[in-house]
C-alpha cells in the first residue's frame, strides 16, 4: 500500500493505477553530460601529466620534481609552477608507487594519494579540456 501513499502525495511518476491495480514504476536517473565528461577530463589530465614530464625528461636529465621550486634562480622558479601544475598528477602517483616499493608503505597512504593524484588530474584535465574547447571553437 506505499504506491497508494506515493500518489496521494502526488508523485505520479513513482506510481500509478492501471486498471485498479497500483503499479510501482523505478525512477531512471538522468545522466548529465558533465558526469559523462568526467572521465575524459581525468584522462585527460593524466595523459597530459605524463605528456609533460615525459617532454620535460627528453629536455633534461630526470623527471621533474617538487624541488624545481627550491633551486635555481627566481625567474626558473616561477617557469616551473605551470610545469609542476600540470605534471602534479605524475609525479604524485610516481613519487608515491616508488615509496609504497622503496618505504614499504601502507596500502591506505597510496590510496590517499591516489585520490589526490586523481582530483589533482580531474581539475587539471577540465582546464585542458576547456582550452581545447575554445581553441576550437567547439
Amino acid at each position: 500500500m506505499a504506491a497508494g501513499r506515493w500518489l496521494r502525495q502526488g508523485f505520479p511518476h513513482v506510481a500509478k493505477t492501471i486498471g485498479g491495480v497500483v503499479m510501482v514504476e523505478a525512477l531512471q536517473p538522468a545522466i548529465s553530460s558533465e558526469i559523462v565528461g568526467f572521465p575524459f577530463a581525468i584522462a585527460f589530465g593524466f595523459a597530459v601529466a605524463g605528456l609533460f614530464a615525459s617532454g620535460y625528461r627528453l629536455y633534461g636529465e630526470h623527471f621533474p620534481s617538487f624541488r624545481l621550486l627550491e633551486v635555481g634562480p627566481m625567474a626558473a622558479r616561477f617557469a616551473a609552477v605551470p610545469l609542476l601544475i600540470l605534471c602534479a598528477p605524475f609525479l604524485i602517483m610516481r613519487n608515491t608507487l616508488r615509496a609504497r616499493r622503496i618505504e614499504q608503505r601502507r596500502a591506505q597512504v597510496v590510496m590517499v594519494a591516489a585520490v589526490i593524484a586523481g582530483l589533482w588530474s580531474l581539475m587539471s584535465g577540465t582546464v585542458v579540456v576547456m582550452a581545447l574547447q575554445a581553441l576550437l571553437n567547439v
